[in-house]
Protein backbone atom coordinates (compact mmCIF):
# COMPACT_ATOMS: atom_id res chain seq x y z
CA UNK A 1 0.00 0.00 0.00
CA UNK A 2 1.47 3.66 -0.60
CA UNK A 3 2.11 5.59 2.35
CA UNK A 4 -0.15 8.20 3.41
CA UNK A 5 -0.04 11.52 2.11
CA UNK A 6 0.39 14.95 3.88
CA UNK A 7 -3.01 17.16 4.49
CA UNK A 8 -1.63 19.84 2.35
CA UNK A 9 -0.38 17.21 -0.51
CA UNK A 10 -3.50 15.71 -0.47
CA UNK A 11 -5.50 18.83 -1.25
CA UNK A 12 -2.62 20.21 -3.55
CA UNK A 13 -3.66 17.06 -5.85
CA UNK A 14 -7.69 17.63 -5.70
CA UNK A 15 -7.43 20.96 -6.35
CA UNK A 16 -5.09 20.58 -9.63
CA UNK A 17 -7.49 17.67 -10.81
CA UNK A 18 -10.65 19.50 -10.52
CA UNK A 19 -11.57 22.68 -12.66
CA UNK A 20 -14.27 25.25 -12.38
CA UNK A 21 -17.55 23.84 -13.66
CA UNK A 22 -19.51 25.32 -16.81
CA UNK A 23 -21.80 28.22 -16.93
CA UNK A 24 -24.88 29.32 -16.95
CA UNK A 25 -27.76 32.33 -17.12
CA UNK A 26 -29.91 32.90 -14.34
CA UNK A 27 -32.70 35.22 -13.33
CA UNK A 28 -30.81 37.90 -11.07
CA UNK A 29 -33.35 37.41 -8.25
CA UNK A 30 -31.91 33.42 -7.90
CA UNK A 31 -28.46 34.82 -7.97
CA UNK A 32 -27.47 35.13 -4.25
CA UNK A 33 -24.52 33.75 -3.30
CA UNK A 34 -23.54 32.26 -6.59
CA UNK A 35 -20.44 33.35 -7.80
CA UNK A 36 -20.40 35.60 -11.04
CA UNK A 37 -18.42 33.81 -14.22
CA UNK A 38 -17.85 37.57 -15.63
CA UNK A 39 -16.97 40.89 -15.22
CA UNK A 40 -20.11 42.72 -15.29
CA UNK A 41 -19.56 46.63 -16.73
CA UNK A 42 -21.57 49.66 -16.24
CA UNK A 43 -23.10 50.46 -19.25
CA UNK A 44 -24.58 53.89 -17.07
CA UNK A 45 -24.25 56.50 -14.59
CA UNK A 46 -26.09 55.94 -11.39
CA UNK A 47 -27.25 58.42 -10.65
CA UNK A 48 -28.31 59.10 -14.32
CA UNK A 49 -28.30 62.86 -13.20
CA UNK A 50 -27.01 65.61 -10.70
CA UNK A 51 -30.06 65.45 -8.14
CA UNK A 52 -31.19 66.30 -4.85
CA UNK A 53 -30.77 64.10 -1.71
CA UNK A 54 -33.04 66.01 0.21
CA UNK A 55 -36.45 67.71 0.09
CA UNK A 56 -35.79 71.47 -0.12
CA UNK A 57 -35.01 74.33 -2.96
CA UNK A 58 -32.64 73.84 -5.60
CA UNK A 59 -30.96 77.11 -5.99
CA UNK A 60 -27.34 79.63 -6.92
CA UNK A 61 -25.56 79.72 -3.74
CA UNK A 62 -24.56 83.07 -4.41
CA UNK A 63 -28.23 84.03 -4.32
CA UNK A 64 -28.09 82.50 -0.24
CA UNK A 65 -24.92 82.75 0.69
CA UNK A 66 -25.85 85.40 3.16
CA UNK A 67 -29.50 83.85 4.41
CA UNK A 68 -29.97 84.30 7.80
CA UNK A 69 -33.12 84.05 10.18
CA UNK A 70 -32.79 88.32 10.88
CA UNK A 71 -32.88 88.60 7.24
CA UNK A 72 -33.67 85.80 5.28
CA UNK A 73 -33.11 85.50 1.15
CA UNK A 74 -36.41 85.76 -0.60
CA UNK A 75 -36.30 83.55 -4.27
CA UNK A 76 -39.08 83.26 -6.89
CA UNK A 77 -40.14 79.76 -7.11
CA UNK A 78 -40.09 78.63 -10.36
CA UNK A 79 -41.08 75.23 -10.71
CA UNK A 80 -42.17 72.41 -8.45
CA UNK A 81 -40.19 69.44 -9.17
CA UNK A 82 -41.11 66.06 -7.75
CA UNK A 83 -38.64 63.12 -8.27
CA UNK A 84 -38.45 61.26 -12.09
CA UNK A 85 -39.61 64.41 -13.28
CA UNK A 86 -37.06 66.30 -15.67
CA UNK A 87 -36.42 70.11 -15.11
CA UNK A 88 -37.84 72.53 -17.81
CA UNK A 89 -35.53 74.97 -18.20
CA UNK A 90 -31.96 76.00 -16.59
CA UNK A 91 -32.04 78.00 -13.07
CA UNK A 92 -32.06 81.76 -13.37
CA UNK A 93 -30.53 83.94 -10.51
CA UNK A 94 -33.15 85.26 -7.96
CA UNK A 95 -34.94 81.86 -8.79
CA UNK A 96 -35.82 78.84 -6.80
CA UNK A 97 -37.21 75.41 -8.02
CA UNK A 98 -38.90 73.56 -5.18
CA UNK A 99 -37.48 70.05 -5.60
CA UNK A 100 -37.65 66.53 -4.03
CA UNK A 101 -35.27 63.79 -2.87
CA UNK A 102 -34.18 62.11 -6.15
CA UNK A 103 -35.25 65.10 -8.67
CA UNK A 104 -32.78 65.80 -11.41
CA UNK A 105 -31.27 69.10 -11.10
CA UNK A 106 -32.19 72.09 -12.98
CA UNK A 107 -29.41 73.57 -15.05
CA UNK A 108 -27.02 76.03 -12.98
CA UNK A 109 -28.20 75.28 -9.49
CA UNK A 110 -25.27 74.38 -7.40
CA UNK A 111 -26.65 73.82 -4.08
CA UNK A 112 -30.19 72.01 -2.03
CA UNK A 113 -31.56 73.93 0.70
CA UNK A 114 -32.89 71.65 3.12
CA UNK A 115 -37.15 72.65 3.22
CA UNK A 116 -36.83 72.94 7.18
CA UNK A 117 -34.54 76.26 6.73
CA UNK A 118 -37.14 77.64 4.75
CA UNK A 119 -41.02 78.45 5.00
CA UNK A 120 -41.78 76.20 2.18
CA UNK A 121 -43.47 77.96 -0.09
CA UNK A 122 -44.49 77.19 -3.69
CA UNK A 123 -44.72 80.75 -5.07
CA UNK A 124 -41.46 82.45 -3.61
CA UNK A 125 -39.65 81.45 -0.82
CA UNK A 126 -37.67 82.54 2.32
CA UNK A 127 -34.30 80.94 3.32
CA UNK A 128 -33.28 81.32 7.00
CA UNK A 129 -30.02 79.36 6.77
CA UNK A 130 -27.41 78.95 4.26
CA UNK A 131 -25.84 75.67 3.86
CA UNK A 132 -22.39 75.63 2.32
CA UNK A 133 -22.00 75.74 -1.66
CA UNK A 134 -22.51 72.22 -2.65
CA UNK A 135 -24.99 70.76 -0.31
CA UNK A 136 -27.30 68.18 0.02
CA UNK A 137 -26.37 66.69 -4.11
CA UNK A 138 -25.75 63.66 -5.40
CA UNK A 139 -23.47 64.14 -8.23
CA UNK A 140 -24.20 62.40 -11.50
CA UNK A 141 -21.93 59.08 -11.83
CA UNK A 142 -20.92 59.30 -8.49
CA UNK A 143 -22.39 55.54 -7.55
CA UNK A 144 -21.30 53.75 -10.68
CA UNK A 145 -19.32 55.91 -13.49
CA UNK A 146 -20.06 54.28 -17.22
CA UNK A 147 -17.51 51.82 -17.90
CA UNK A 148 -16.65 51.03 -14.40
CA UNK A 149 -16.44 47.66 -13.73
CA UNK A 150 -18.91 47.52 -10.57
CA UNK A 151 -18.41 43.47 -10.10
CA UNK A 152 -15.85 41.36 -11.09
CA UNK A 153 -15.60 37.27 -12.14
CA UNK A 154 -15.42 35.14 -9.07
CA UNK A 155 -17.43 37.31 -7.11
CA UNK A 156 -19.55 35.64 -4.28
CA UNK A 157 -23.09 37.56 -5.18
CA UNK A 158 -24.47 38.96 -1.87
CA UNK A 159 -27.88 40.79 -1.59
CA UNK A 160 -26.25 44.38 -1.97
CA UNK A 161 -24.46 43.02 -4.87
CA UNK A 162 -28.23 42.40 -6.50
CA UNK A 163 -29.09 46.15 -5.70
CA UNK A 164 -26.07 47.14 -7.52
CA UNK A 165 -26.47 45.17 -10.59
CA UNK A 166 -30.49 45.64 -10.53
CA UNK A 167 -29.22 49.64 -10.50
CA UNK A 168 -28.03 49.03 -14.19
CA UNK A 169 -30.57 47.09 -15.34
CA UNK A 170 -28.95 43.72 -15.28
CA UNK A 171 -32.03 41.53 -14.69
CA UNK A 172 -29.60 38.28 -15.67
CA UNK A 173 -26.32 37.12 -14.50
CA UNK A 174 -23.71 34.64 -15.95
CA UNK A 175 -22.68 32.36 -13.15
CA UNK A 176 -20.87 29.21 -12.52
CA UNK A 177 -22.81 26.59 -12.55
CA UNK A 178 -23.61 24.59 -9.29
CA UNK A 179 -21.73 20.62 -9.34
CA UNK A 180 -24.55 18.48 -9.00
CA UNK A 181 -22.61 15.90 -6.01
CA UNK A 182 -23.81 12.43 -5.78
CA UNK A 183 -23.54 11.13 -2.06
CA UNK A 184 -23.53 7.17 -1.69
CA UNK A 185 -23.67 5.28 1.49
CA UNK A 186 -22.67 1.67 1.93
CA UNK A 187 -22.93 -1.46 4.38
CA UNK A 188 -25.24 -3.77 5.74
CA UNK A 189 -25.84 -2.41 9.03
CA UNK A 190 -27.37 1.11 7.52
CA UNK A 191 -30.40 1.64 7.54
CA UNK A 192 -31.94 4.74 5.58
CA UNK A 193 -34.66 6.97 7.09
CA UNK A 194 -38.10 5.62 6.33
CA UNK A 195 -37.07 1.78 6.22
CA UNK A 196 -39.06 -0.27 7.82
CA UNK A 197 -37.50 -2.28 9.70
CA UNK A 198 -34.57 -0.08 11.98
CA UNK A 199 -33.73 -2.83 14.71
CA UNK A 200 -30.25 -3.52 15.67
CA UNK A 201 -29.55 -0.61 12.56
CA UNK A 202 -27.09 1.96 12.27
CA UNK A 203 -29.45 5.21 11.03
CA UNK A 204 -27.70 6.35 8.08
CA UNK A 205 -26.85 10.18 8.93
CA UNK A 206 -23.77 10.76 6.52
CA UNK A 207 -25.59 10.83 3.69
CA UNK A 208 -27.86 14.21 5.44
CA UNK A 209 -24.64 15.79 7.11
CA UNK A 210 -22.52 15.70 3.78
CA UNK A 211 -25.62 17.34 1.73
CA UNK A 212 -25.87 20.04 4.02
CA UNK A 213 -22.05 20.61 3.78
CA UNK A 214 -22.43 20.04 -0.03
CA UNK A 215 -24.97 22.69 -0.21
CA UNK A 216 -23.21 24.72 2.23
CA UNK A 217 -20.28 24.99 0.09
CA UNK A 218 -22.29 25.30 -3.69
CA UNK A 219 -23.17 22.52 -4.86
CA UNK A 220 -26.43 20.22 -5.15
CA UNK A 221 -26.81 16.87 -3.29
CA UNK A 222 -28.13 13.66 -4.75
CA UNK A 223 -28.62 11.39 -2.51
CA UNK A 224 -28.06 8.12 -3.65
CA UNK A 225 -29.71 6.01 -0.44
CA UNK A 226 -27.56 3.27 0.88
CA UNK A 227 -26.17 0.33 -1.03
CA UNK A 228 -25.53 -2.91 0.57
CA UNK A 229 -22.51 -4.71 0.86
CA UNK A 230 -22.30 -6.88 -2.76
CA UNK A 231 -20.44 -5.97 -5.56
CA UNK A 232 -23.36 -6.09 -7.86
CA UNK A 233 -25.08 -3.50 -5.83
CA UNK A 234 -22.57 -1.21 -5.04
CA UNK A 235 -21.42 -1.20 -8.79
CA UNK A 236 -25.07 -0.49 -9.68
CA UNK A 237 -24.94 3.01 -7.45
CA UNK A 238 -21.71 4.19 -8.45
CA UNK A 239 -22.75 3.96 -12.07
CA UNK A 240 -25.79 5.97 -11.00
CA UNK A 241 -23.77 8.20 -8.99
CA UNK A 242 -21.31 8.74 -11.85
CA UNK A 243 -23.55 10.62 -13.95
CA UNK A 244 -23.42 13.61 -11.68
CA UNK A 245 -20.30 16.22 -11.52
CA UNK A 246 -18.93 14.99 -7.99
CA UNK A 247 -19.12 11.46 -6.56
CA UNK A 248 -18.73 10.93 -3.04
CA UNK A 249 -18.91 7.66 -1.36
CA UNK A 250 -19.00 6.75 2.47
CA UNK A 251 -18.28 4.02 4.11
CA UNK A 252 -16.80 0.32 2.49
CA UNK A 253 -12.97 2.05 1.97
CA UNK A 254 -11.29 0.03 4.94
CA UNK A 255 -9.82 -3.59 4.83
CA UNK A 256 -12.22 -5.79 5.61
CA UNK A 257 -13.70 -8.55 3.37
CA UNK A 258 -16.96 -7.14 2.84
CA UNK A 259 -15.92 -3.28 2.04
CA UNK A 260 -15.83 -3.62 -1.89
CA UNK A 261 -16.26 0.49 -2.90
CA UNK A 262 -12.70 0.35 -3.94
CA UNK A 263 -12.82 -2.70 -6.30
CA UNK A 264 -15.95 -1.64 -7.82
CA UNK A 265 -14.49 1.51 -8.59
CA UNK A 266 -11.11 0.09 -10.55
CA UNK A 267 -13.95 -1.74 -12.34
CA UNK A 268 -15.35 1.56 -13.01
CA UNK A 269 -12.04 3.23 -14.55
CA UNK A 270 -10.81 4.60 -11.16
CA UNK A 271 -8.06 6.45 -11.32
CA UNK A 272 -6.26 7.21 -7.94
CA UNK A 273 -4.68 9.71 -7.13
CA UNK A 274 -4.07 9.04 -3.36
CA UNK A 275 -5.51 6.31 -1.01
CA UNK A 276 -4.56 7.38 2.40
CA UNK A 277 -3.90 10.78 4.62
CA UNK A 278 -1.84 11.48 7.95
CA UNK A 279 -4.96 12.63 9.24
CA UNK A 280 -7.14 12.01 12.71
CA UNK A 281 -10.07 11.70 11.59
CA UNK A 282 -10.18 10.37 8.37
CA UNK A 283 -6.74 8.41 7.68
CA UNK A 284 -8.78 5.93 5.50
CA UNK A 285 -9.85 8.67 2.72
CA UNK A 286 -9.30 7.97 -1.56
CA UNK A 287 -9.42 10.17 -4.16
CA UNK A 288 -9.34 9.96 -7.74
CA UNK A 289 -11.21 10.50 -11.31
CA UNK A 290 -12.90 8.17 -12.98
CA UNK A 291 -12.80 10.33 -16.64
CA UNK A 292 -13.96 13.63 -15.82
CA UNK A 293 -15.84 12.85 -12.21
CA UNK A 294 -13.72 13.80 -9.23
CA UNK A 295 -14.44 10.53 -6.54
CA UNK A 296 -13.73 10.94 -3.15
CA UNK A 297 -14.15 7.88 -1.01
CA UNK A 298 -15.18 9.43 2.69
CA UNK A 299 -14.67 6.92 6.50
CA UNK A 300 -18.17 5.65 7.54
CA UNK A 301 -17.23 6.95 10.68
CA UNK A 302 -19.53 10.27 11.12
CA UNK A 303 -16.67 13.02 12.13
CA UNK A 304 -14.27 11.23 10.06
CA UNK A 305 -16.75 11.38 7.13
CA UNK A 306 -17.17 15.49 8.18
CA UNK A 307 -14.11 16.06 8.92
CA UNK A 308 -12.44 15.18 5.71
CA UNK A 309 -15.49 16.44 3.98
CA UNK A 310 -14.26 19.79 4.99
CA UNK A 311 -10.25 19.70 4.30
CA UNK A 312 -10.87 17.85 1.15
CA UNK A 313 -14.08 17.86 -0.57
CA UNK A 314 -15.54 21.31 0.33
CA UNK A 315 -12.29 23.18 -1.64
CA UNK A 316 -12.77 20.78 -4.50
CA UNK A 317 -16.03 22.15 -4.87
CA UNK A 318 -15.41 26.12 -4.42
CA UNK A 319 -13.17 25.68 -7.04
CA UNK A 320 -15.70 24.15 -9.16
CA UNK A 321 -18.35 27.00 -8.27
CA UNK A 322 -16.32 29.59 -9.46
CA UNK A 323 -14.14 30.72 -6.11
CA UNK A 324 -10.28 31.67 -6.04
CA UNK A 325 -9.85 31.27 -2.70
CA UNK A 326 -10.84 27.63 -1.03
CA UNK A 327 -9.57 27.24 2.56
CA UNK A 328 -11.35 29.03 6.07
CA UNK A 329 -9.00 31.30 7.36
CA UNK A 330 -7.31 30.54 10.26
CA UNK A 331 -6.79 32.01 13.58
CA UNK A 332 -4.72 31.56 16.73
CA UNK A 333 -6.23 30.85 20.13
CA UNK A 334 -5.38 29.83 24.26
CA UNK A 335 -5.78 26.12 24.57
CA UNK A 336 -7.99 25.12 27.62
CA UNK A 337 -7.45 21.74 27.72
CA UNK A 338 -4.30 19.10 28.03
CA UNK A 339 -4.46 17.77 24.00
CA UNK A 340 -1.91 14.22 23.43
CA UNK A 341 -1.79 12.16 19.74
CA UNK A 342 0.16 10.45 17.88
CA UNK A 343 3.21 11.65 16.27
CA UNK A 344 3.27 11.92 12.52
CA UNK A 345 -0.07 12.70 11.94
CA UNK A 346 -1.99 15.93 11.56
CA UNK A 347 -5.18 15.88 13.74
CA UNK A 348 -7.98 18.08 14.24
CA UNK A 349 -10.05 17.97 17.14
CA UNK A 350 -13.55 19.61 17.63
CA UNK A 351 -13.38 22.78 19.49
CA UNK A 352 -15.49 25.60 21.14
CA UNK A 353 -14.02 29.06 20.40
CA UNK A 354 -14.64 32.01 22.88
CA UNK A 355 -13.93 35.30 21.87
CA UNK A 356 -11.62 37.41 24.64
CA UNK A 357 -12.25 41.15 25.09
CA UNK A 358 -8.60 41.28 25.20
CA UNK A 359 -6.09 39.47 23.61
CA UNK A 360 -6.47 35.90 21.66
CA UNK A 361 -9.74 33.95 21.96
CA UNK A 362 -9.86 30.84 23.85
CA UNK A 363 -10.16 27.57 22.71
CA UNK A 364 -11.43 24.10 24.48
CA UNK A 365 -12.58 20.31 23.02
CA UNK A 366 -15.74 19.59 23.12
CA UNK A 367 -14.99 16.58 25.28
CA UNK A 368 -14.57 13.12 23.83
CA UNK A 369 -12.71 13.16 20.57
CA UNK A 370 -13.84 9.47 19.18
CA UNK A 371 -14.45 9.77 15.54
CA UNK A 372 -17.92 7.78 15.65
CA UNK A 373 -19.33 10.96 18.68
CA UNK A 374 -21.26 13.17 15.94
CA UNK A 375 -22.41 15.06 18.36
CA UNK A 376 -18.89 17.09 18.83
CA UNK A 377 -19.60 18.45 15.23
CA UNK A 378 -22.49 19.95 16.63
CA UNK A 379 -21.52 21.05 19.61
CA UNK A 380 -18.15 22.53 17.86
CA UNK A 381 -17.61 25.98 15.87
CA UNK A 382 -14.30 25.67 14.96
CA UNK A 383 -11.10 22.83 14.52
CA UNK A 384 -8.56 22.32 16.64
CA UNK A 385 -5.20 22.45 13.94
CA UNK A 386 -2.76 20.21 15.61
CA UNK A 387 0.74 19.91 13.90
CA UNK A 388 1.78 16.20 12.85
CA UNK A 389 4.89 16.58 15.15
CA UNK A 390 3.28 17.35 18.16
CA UNK A 391 2.52 14.89 20.41
CA UNK A 392 1.07 17.21 23.63
CA UNK A 393 -0.32 20.57 23.95
CA UNK A 394 -0.46 21.85 27.49
CA UNK A 395 -3.50 24.24 28.86
CA UNK A 396 -2.07 27.92 27.93
CA UNK A 397 0.23 27.53 25.06
CA UNK A 398 -1.14 29.03 21.57
CA UNK A 399 -2.76 26.12 18.86
CA UNK A 400 -4.14 27.05 15.41
CA UNK A 401 -8.29 26.86 14.89
CA UNK A 402 -10.19 26.73 11.82
CA UNK A 403 -13.82 28.51 12.62
CA UNK A 404 -16.30 26.39 11.00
Amino acid sequence: MKQAVRVAEAQEIILHAVQPSGVEKIALLSALRRVMAEDVVASRHIPPHDNSAMDGYAVLHRDVADAASERPARLQVVEVLPAGKMPRQPLQPGTAVKIMTGAALPEGADTVVQIEHTNGSDTSVDIYQAPKAGSNLRRRGEDIGVGDCIVPQHTLLRPADLGVLASIGKAQVLVYQQPRVAILATGDEIADLGDVDLTDKIINSNSYTLAGQVTEAGGTPILLGVAQDTREEISQRIASGLQADVLITSGGVSAGDFDYVRECLDAAGFDCRFLTVAVRPGSPITFGMVREVPVFSLPGNPVASMVTFELFVRPALLKMTGHTSFFRSPQQAILQDTVRKRQGVRTFLRGILQPQDQGLATVTTTGPQGSGILRSMSLANCLIDIPEETQIVQPGETVQVVPL
